[in-house]
């Protein structure tokens, strides 16, 4: 909780102090908890399973509160799994021992590894094994960026989820 709700709060308060108008904050489809195969809404149900999921979503409620208080204006975006890397290089996964999947896939496939092993066959899809939701780093940076554009144009504060579903 010292990083997702603790620092939070106190970067919250230093915006509201200085008079920073808006506020982009970077959430997690966490927050909804084990969802079912449906895309998820941003209306859904909150019910986050851990507490990774439970400080982000306490950290969206101080910025709601926040902006109600004060002449803040925010937008939470709510990642489910990036992946990917910048198309020219400057950043992604390069450490040799990853465990990321769309990695650990592409070296696959690639033949640098054996084999991949996929784990979990207890969830209810056709064959068992977890469904996911993925988003490209790049199109989560767009969305940071539009979400900027949204506030600057006088937009209202809004939650919105990152993903492809």
């Amino acid at each position: 909780y010292e990083n997702n709700t603790c620092k939070t709060r106190t970067l919250i308060e230093t915006a509201v102090r200085e008079g920073v108008p808006h506020f982009i904050f970077s959430s997690t489809a966490a927050v909804y908890g084990g969802a079912g195969l449906e895309p998820v809404r941003e209306d859904a149900r909150l019910a986050p399973e851990s507490p990774y999921g439970l400080s982000k979503l306490m950290s969206e409620w101080m910025l709601r509160d926040a902006a109600l208080a004060h002449d803040i204006r925010y937008t939470a975006l709510r990642y489910f799994n990036v992946a990917g890397a910048d198309p020219k290089g400057r950043t992604g996964q390069s450490t040799p021992g990853a465990t990321h999947l769309i990695k650990v896939a592409c070296e696959t496939a690639l033949g640098k590894r054996a084999f991949m092993q996929v784990f979990g066959t207890d969830y209810p899809t056709p064959d068992g094994t977890c469904m996911r939701d993925y988003i490209h780093v790049s199109d989560l940076a767009a969305a940071h960026r539009l979400a900027l554009q949204r506030l600057r144009a006088g937009g209202t504060s809004l939650v919105a989820n990152c993903g492809y579903s």
